[in-house]
């Protein structure tokens, strides 16, 4: 079996914001018919949830291959943050604890994290914008990547204010795209064309206390407040792997400055520091990004990291 055709997949997996085909009308154009599927609201560490999930269906013998994609048109129509189609909706649900108080986008929502973290711990925007000089550099690399332009400090700057201390250029790239990973049994995987990369542990979608805010059962300068406890559960005890490269969730500058500050990489608070000292270029110890992720490659809800990663780890990536 030289490679893995679209009959072969039993299995699918997707999750969406109400922007997105579910499984079964693609698996319907695909001309597959599913032994199991799901289709789920997320975002963030939802690839990596679904991945758990989909070596789980096949080690329990629900389906042999799973597709696990997420497609998107978040530049043309259904942009986040009330542009377009998406801001005529009333807003319910979960809505109801966050619209009133202006808290509508993502930007909204970590704004008061990050202004946290530059008052207690002195972290200032032109370290934090680091990050987005050092993404832009690596998807200048990347013929996939929708900027490949190479951003300075000071263009990050001086771009406008979206939600203070965000600026424009602090914000990751707004994309329709569709990406999608193929996932199966180690036995299956080895007559496949691609070399196999094994999968030795998932965390994913792990909350708070509460999912609406950043500060009822953790300080708020935490990613999320629940970044330490995915790293004790992806690395329990002293086991704790730190890999040469790294590939963290850049909705923002600071999120991807906050990661690295909470799984470990560097201490709480040196975060800003860490990420300025060129460590997270090509070419420094920990370089991060390196296609250029959601700050300038596109914006996939973490999909493209699990796939940079995949390409790096088969050695395709150059």
């Amino acid at each position: 079996m030289p490679g893995s055709e679209a009959s072969q997949v039993n299995g699918m997996l997707s999750y969406h914001g109400g922007d997105s085909c579910v499984s079964p009308e693609v698996a319907s154009d695909l001309g597959i018919r599913l032994d199991f599927y799901m289709d789920c609201s997320g975002g963030g560490s939802s690839t990596e949830a679904l991945i758990g999930l989909a070596t789980g269906a096949i080690e329990v013998g629900m389906c042999e291959t799973v597709a696990i994609f997420r497609s998107m048109n978040g530049y043309s129509e259904v942009r986040i943050g009330g542009t377009g189609r998406r801001a005529a909706r009333a807003g319910g649900g979960s809505q109801l604890l966050s619209r009133p108080y202006g808290m509508v986008s993502a930007g909204q929502s970590f704004a008061p994290v990050f202004m946290r973290h530059m008052m207690e711990y002195g972290t200032t925007s032109a370290q934090v914008a680091a990050v987005k000089v050092a993404h832009s550099k690596h998807a200048s690399n990347n013929p996939k990547a929708y900027y490949k332009k190479r951003y300075t400090i000071e263009d990050v700057l001086n771009s406008r204010w979206i939600c203070k201390p965000l600026h424009l250029l602090d914000c990751c790239v707004e994309t329709d795209n569709a990406t999608a990973i193929i996932v199966t049994s180690a036995e299956r995987a080895r007559d496949l064309r691609q070399r196999p990369i094994y999968i030795m542990g998932v965390v994913g979608r792990v909350t708070k206390a509460r999912g609406d805010t950043f500060y009822n059962d953790a300080p708020i300068t935490l990613w999320l407040g629940s970044t330490p406890r995915r790293a004790s559960l992806v690395w329990p005890g002293s086991n704790r792997r730190i890999s040469i490269s790294t590939g963290s969730y850049d909705a923002f500058t600071f999120t991807t400055m906050l990661q690295l500050e909470d799984y470990g990489f560097c201490k709480k608070g040196e975060g800003g520091q860490y990420v300025s000292s060129g460590i997270i270029e090509l070419g420094g110890k920990r370089p991060n990004n390196l296609n250029g992720g959601h700050l300038c490659e596109g914006y996939t809800h973490g999909m493209n990291m699990v796939i940079e990663n995949t390409r790096q780890l088969r050695g395709q990536a150059r």
